[in-house]
Protein backbone atom coordinates (compact mmCIF):
# COMPACT_ATOMS: atom_id res chain seq x y z
CA UNK A 1 0.00 0.00 0.00
CA UNK A 2 1.35 3.32 -0.76
CA UNK A 3 2.67 6.20 1.58
CA UNK A 4 -0.25 8.22 1.58
CA UNK A 5 -2.50 4.99 2.43
CA UNK A 6 -0.69 4.59 5.92
CA UNK A 7 -0.68 7.29 6.80
CA UNK A 8 -4.34 7.30 6.33
CA UNK A 9 -4.81 4.63 8.29
CA UNK A 10 -2.75 5.37 11.51
CA UNK A 11 -4.25 8.41 11.90
CA UNK A 12 -5.45 9.12 15.99
CA UNK A 13 -8.22 10.24 15.03
CA UNK A 14 -9.88 8.20 11.97
CA UNK A 15 -13.13 9.54 9.67
CA UNK A 16 -15.29 7.01 8.19
CA UNK A 17 -17.76 7.87 5.55
CA UNK A 18 -20.41 5.94 5.27
CA UNK A 19 -22.85 6.98 1.80
CA UNK A 20 -25.99 4.72 1.99
CA UNK A 21 -29.68 6.12 1.20
CA UNK A 22 -31.32 4.76 4.48
CA UNK A 23 -30.90 6.96 7.21
CA UNK A 24 -31.34 4.25 9.54
CA UNK A 25 -28.43 2.16 7.41
CA UNK A 26 -26.09 5.00 7.75
CA UNK A 27 -27.34 5.58 12.15
CA UNK A 28 -27.14 1.72 12.73
CA UNK A 29 -23.75 1.47 11.45
CA UNK A 30 -22.25 4.38 12.79
CA UNK A 31 -23.55 3.40 16.23
CA UNK A 32 -21.94 0.35 15.37
CA UNK A 33 -18.63 1.87 14.83
CA UNK A 34 -18.50 4.18 17.24
CA UNK A 35 -18.95 1.81 19.75
CA UNK A 36 -15.76 -0.40 18.43
CA UNK A 37 -13.65 2.68 17.73
CA UNK A 38 -14.89 5.31 20.11
CA UNK A 39 -12.37 7.72 18.71
CA UNK A 40 -13.68 7.69 15.09
CA UNK A 41 -16.21 10.29 13.16
CA UNK A 42 -18.14 9.15 10.96
CA UNK A 43 -19.43 10.69 7.92
CA UNK A 44 -22.93 10.15 6.98
CA UNK A 45 -24.18 10.57 3.42
CA UNK A 46 -27.30 9.76 1.72
CA UNK A 47 -25.79 10.16 -1.99
CA UNK A 48 -22.80 10.95 -4.40
CA UNK A 49 -23.15 14.68 -4.38
CA UNK A 50 -22.89 14.82 -0.61
CA UNK A 51 -19.98 12.31 -0.46
CA UNK A 52 -18.82 15.11 -2.93
CA UNK A 53 -18.95 18.18 -0.81
CA UNK A 54 -17.77 15.91 2.62
CA UNK A 55 -14.43 15.27 0.96
CA UNK A 56 -14.29 18.59 0.13
CA UNK A 57 -14.09 19.20 3.68
CA UNK A 58 -11.24 17.06 4.23
CA UNK A 59 -9.79 14.10 3.91
CA UNK A 60 -11.15 10.25 5.10
CA UNK A 61 -9.76 6.97 6.32
CA UNK A 62 -12.41 4.46 4.46
CA UNK A 63 -15.61 5.10 2.52
CA UNK A 64 -18.48 2.42 2.64
CA UNK A 65 -21.02 2.81 0.25
CA UNK A 66 -23.92 0.85 -1.10
CA UNK A 67 -24.68 -0.47 -4.84
CA UNK A 68 -27.80 1.65 -5.25
CA UNK A 69 -27.83 5.19 -5.04
CA UNK A 70 -30.08 8.14 -6.33
CA UNK A 71 -27.69 10.05 -8.36
CA UNK A 72 -25.68 6.62 -9.18
CA UNK A 73 -24.21 3.64 -8.20
CA UNK A 74 -21.44 2.84 -5.65
CA UNK A 75 -19.01 1.70 -8.28
CA UNK A 76 -19.19 5.57 -9.70
CA UNK A 77 -19.22 6.85 -5.99
CA UNK A 78 -15.94 4.61 -5.98
CA UNK A 79 -13.99 6.33 -8.89
CA UNK A 80 -15.06 10.09 -7.40
CA UNK A 81 -13.70 9.32 -4.42
CA UNK A 82 -10.32 7.74 -6.33
CA UNK A 83 -9.78 10.75 -8.11
CA UNK A 84 -10.45 13.55 -5.35
CA UNK A 85 -7.34 15.45 -4.40
CA UNK A 86 -5.46 13.14 -1.72
CA UNK A 87 -8.03 10.03 -1.89
CA UNK A 88 -6.26 8.01 -4.40
CA UNK A 89 -5.58 5.00 -1.97
CA UNK A 90 -7.94 5.64 0.55
CA UNK A 91 -10.44 1.70 1.10
CA UNK A 92 -13.52 1.83 -0.61
CA UNK A 93 -15.77 -0.84 0.73
CA UNK A 94 -19.21 -1.87 -1.42
CA UNK A 95 -21.74 -2.87 1.22
CA UNK A 96 -24.84 -4.95 -0.57
CA UNK A 97 -26.85 -7.95 -0.03
CA UNK A 98 -25.86 -9.03 -3.63
CA UNK A 99 -21.93 -8.21 -3.37
CA UNK A 100 -21.07 -11.65 -3.35
CA UNK A 101 -23.16 -12.15 -6.47
CA UNK A 102 -21.50 -9.09 -8.16
CA UNK A 103 -17.68 -10.10 -7.21
CA UNK A 104 -18.39 -13.63 -8.61
CA UNK A 105 -19.50 -12.09 -11.78
CA UNK A 106 -16.15 -9.72 -11.92
CA UNK A 107 -18.19 -6.77 -11.87
CA UNK A 108 -16.45 -4.40 -9.23
CA UNK A 109 -14.04 -1.91 -11.22
CA UNK A 110 -10.23 -1.27 -9.75
CA UNK A 111 -11.97 1.57 -8.43
CA UNK A 112 -13.96 -0.44 -5.17
CA UNK A 113 -10.78 -2.03 -2.88
CA UNK A 114 -13.21 -4.83 -0.88
CA UNK A 115 -16.60 -5.74 -0.21
CA UNK A 116 -19.06 -6.85 2.32
CA UNK A 117 -21.80 -8.68 2.05
CA UNK A 118 -23.95 -7.01 4.93
CA UNK A 119 -26.17 -10.15 5.42
CA UNK A 120 -23.48 -10.75 8.19
CA UNK A 121 -24.45 -8.09 10.03
CA UNK A 122 -23.83 -4.97 11.63
CA UNK A 123 -21.11 -6.07 14.28
CA UNK A 124 -19.65 -8.10 11.34
CA UNK A 125 -19.25 -4.93 9.44
CA UNK A 126 -17.93 -2.88 12.30
CA UNK A 127 -15.08 -5.91 12.46
CA UNK A 128 -14.95 -5.22 9.03
CA UNK A 129 -13.85 -1.61 8.60
CA UNK A 130 -11.69 -2.13 12.23
CA UNK A 131 -9.92 -4.23 10.39
CA UNK A 132 -8.66 -1.53 8.22
CA UNK A 133 -8.56 1.34 9.84
CA UNK A 134 -7.29 -0.31 12.95
CA UNK A 135 -6.25 -4.06 12.23
CA UNK A 136 -6.56 -6.26 16.07
CA UNK A 137 -4.78 -9.45 15.60
CA UNK A 138 -5.54 -13.02 16.62
CA UNK A 139 -2.52 -14.24 18.53
CA UNK A 140 -1.90 -18.07 18.79
CA UNK A 141 -4.42 -18.44 15.11
CA UNK A 142 -3.03 -21.05 13.05
CA UNK A 143 -2.88 -20.56 8.97
CA UNK A 144 -2.21 -23.55 7.14
CA UNK A 145 -0.48 -21.93 4.14
CA UNK A 146 0.43 -23.92 0.50
CA UNK A 147 2.91 -22.19 -1.41
CA UNK A 148 5.27 -24.21 -3.50
CA UNK A 149 7.87 -21.26 -3.73
CA UNK A 150 10.22 -21.10 -0.58
CA UNK A 151 10.87 -17.73 -1.49
CA UNK A 152 7.46 -16.58 -1.78
CA UNK A 153 7.00 -18.61 1.13
CA UNK A 154 9.30 -16.63 4.06
CA UNK A 155 8.08 -13.34 2.99
CA UNK A 156 4.16 -14.18 3.00
CA UNK A 157 4.90 -16.32 6.29
CA UNK A 158 7.18 -13.11 7.62
CA UNK A 159 3.86 -10.94 6.93
CA UNK A 160 1.45 -13.19 8.89
CA UNK A 161 3.96 -13.92 11.56
CA UNK A 162 4.53 -9.86 12.72
CA UNK A 163 0.84 -10.33 13.13
CA UNK A 164 1.19 -13.25 16.19
CA UNK A 165 -0.10 -16.23 13.68
CA UNK A 166 1.23 -19.51 13.80
CA UNK A 167 1.76 -20.33 10.04
CA UNK A 168 2.26 -24.09 8.75
CA UNK A 169 3.59 -23.53 5.30
CA UNK A 170 3.75 -26.72 3.27
CA UNK A 171 4.55 -26.95 -0.56
CA UNK A 172 1.83 -29.10 -2.15
CA UNK A 173 -1.67 -29.34 -1.63
CA UNK A 174 -1.53 -33.18 -0.58
CA UNK A 175 0.41 -32.29 2.63
CA UNK A 176 -2.29 -30.32 3.28
CA UNK A 177 -5.09 -32.80 3.03
CA UNK A 178 -2.51 -34.92 4.94
CA UNK A 179 -2.82 -32.42 8.28
CA UNK A 180 -6.30 -31.78 7.08
CA UNK A 181 -7.09 -35.38 7.81
CA UNK A 182 -5.31 -35.71 10.90
CA UNK A 183 -7.30 -32.44 12.43
CA UNK A 184 -10.77 -34.08 11.20
CA UNK A 185 -9.74 -37.30 13.10
CA UNK A 186 -8.18 -36.00 16.23
CA UNK A 187 -4.63 -36.95 15.66
CA UNK A 188 -3.82 -33.33 15.62
CA UNK A 189 -2.78 -31.05 18.84
CA UNK A 190 -3.55 -27.92 16.46
CA UNK A 191 -6.58 -26.42 15.06
CA UNK A 192 -6.18 -25.24 11.49
CA UNK A 193 -8.07 -21.85 11.99
CA UNK A 194 -7.80 -20.78 8.12
CA UNK A 195 -6.37 -21.85 4.51
CA UNK A 196 -4.36 -19.49 2.25
CA UNK A 197 -3.03 -21.59 -0.79
CA UNK A 198 -1.53 -20.43 -4.14
CA UNK A 199 -3.70 -20.66 -6.95
CA UNK A 200 -0.99 -23.13 -8.95
CA UNK A 201 0.88 -25.32 -6.54
CA UNK A 202 3.45 -28.37 -8.29
CA UNK A 203 1.97 -31.31 -8.70
CA UNK A 204 -1.36 -32.34 -9.99
CA UNK A 205 -3.61 -30.33 -7.59
CA UNK A 206 -3.99 -26.81 -7.39
CA UNK A 207 -5.39 -24.28 -5.16
CA UNK A 208 -8.86 -24.72 -6.53
CA UNK A 209 -8.65 -28.27 -5.71
CA UNK A 210 -7.68 -27.50 -2.03
CA UNK A 211 -10.75 -25.09 -2.08
CA UNK A 212 -13.21 -28.10 -3.71
CA UNK A 213 -11.61 -30.74 -1.19
CA UNK A 214 -12.28 -28.14 1.61
CA UNK A 215 -15.64 -27.61 1.27
CA UNK A 216 -16.91 -31.07 -0.67
CA UNK A 217 -14.43 -33.73 0.96
CA UNK A 218 -14.03 -32.40 4.71
CA UNK A 219 -17.54 -30.59 4.75
CA UNK A 220 -16.01 -27.20 6.05
CA UNK A 221 -18.26 -24.50 5.47
CA UNK A 222 -17.05 -20.74 4.93
CA UNK A 223 -16.98 -19.59 8.21
CA UNK A 224 -15.56 -23.13 9.94
CA UNK A 225 -12.85 -22.68 7.80
CA UNK A 226 -11.87 -19.36 5.76
CA UNK A 227 -9.82 -20.74 2.68
CA UNK A 228 -8.02 -17.26 1.24
CA UNK A 229 -6.79 -18.11 -2.79
CA UNK A 230 -3.62 -15.97 -3.66
CA UNK A 231 -3.47 -15.26 -7.65
CA UNK A 232 -1.59 -12.94 -9.98
CA UNK A 233 -4.38 -14.36 -12.86
CA UNK A 234 -6.71 -11.27 -14.09
CA UNK A 235 -8.89 -13.54 -15.77
CA UNK A 236 -12.98 -12.70 -14.38
CA UNK A 237 -13.69 -16.31 -15.38
CA UNK A 238 -11.15 -18.17 -13.60
CA UNK A 239 -11.73 -15.64 -10.75
CA UNK A 240 -15.41 -16.19 -10.54
CA UNK A 241 -14.35 -20.21 -10.63
CA UNK A 242 -12.60 -19.78 -7.56
CA UNK A 243 -15.13 -18.45 -5.95
CA UNK A 244 -18.02 -20.33 -7.05
CA UNK A 245 -16.02 -23.57 -5.63
CA UNK A 246 -16.01 -21.72 -1.98
CA UNK A 247 -12.60 -19.53 -1.51
CA UNK A 248 -14.67 -16.99 1.08
CA UNK A 249 -11.89 -14.31 -1.05
CA UNK A 250 -9.31 -13.65 -3.17
CA UNK A 251 -5.69 -12.08 -2.50
CA UNK A 252 -3.79 -10.50 -5.98
CA UNK A 253 -0.69 -10.76 -6.57
CA UNK A 254 1.61 -9.45 -6.06
CA UNK A 255 1.07 -9.24 -2.43
CA UNK A 256 0.31 -5.95 -0.56
CA UNK A 257 0.93 -7.08 2.98
CA UNK A 258 -1.96 -4.38 4.72
CA UNK A 259 -4.46 -5.63 2.62
CA UNK A 260 -3.36 -9.59 2.71
CA UNK A 261 -3.37 -9.10 6.68
CA UNK A 262 -6.38 -7.27 6.24
CA UNK A 263 -8.51 -10.20 4.71
CA UNK A 264 -6.96 -13.05 6.78
CA UNK A 265 -7.80 -11.09 10.10
CA UNK A 266 -11.14 -10.65 9.18
CA UNK A 267 -11.80 -13.59 8.21
CA UNK A 268 -10.45 -15.15 11.32
CA UNK A 269 -12.56 -12.49 13.39
CA UNK A 270 -15.62 -13.79 11.23
CA UNK A 271 -14.98 -17.35 12.04
CA UNK A 272 -15.50 -16.17 15.76
CA UNK A 273 -19.16 -14.22 15.57
CA UNK A 274 -21.94 -15.47 16.44
CA UNK A 275 -24.81 -15.25 13.95
CA UNK A 276 -26.03 -11.65 14.22
CA UNK A 277 -29.54 -9.76 12.92
CA UNK A 278 -28.97 -8.88 8.64
CA UNK A 279 -28.71 -5.58 8.02
CA UNK A 280 -32.05 -3.73 6.54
Amino acid sequence: MRPQALKHLVDAAPRVMVVDGSKLVRKLIADVLQRELPQVEVVGCACIEDARQALDAGPVNLVTTSLTLSDGDGLALARMVREAAGQAYVPVIVVSGDAQQHLEQRRFTEYVTDYFDKALGHEALASFIKGYVQPETIPGATILYIEDSRVVAEATKRMLERQSLNVLHVMTAEEAFALLTAESLGRSNTRIDLVLTDVTLKGELSGRDVVERVRVDFGYGKRRLPVLVMTGDGNPHNQSGLLQSGANDLVQKPIEERLLVTKVLFQLRLARLNDKPVLR
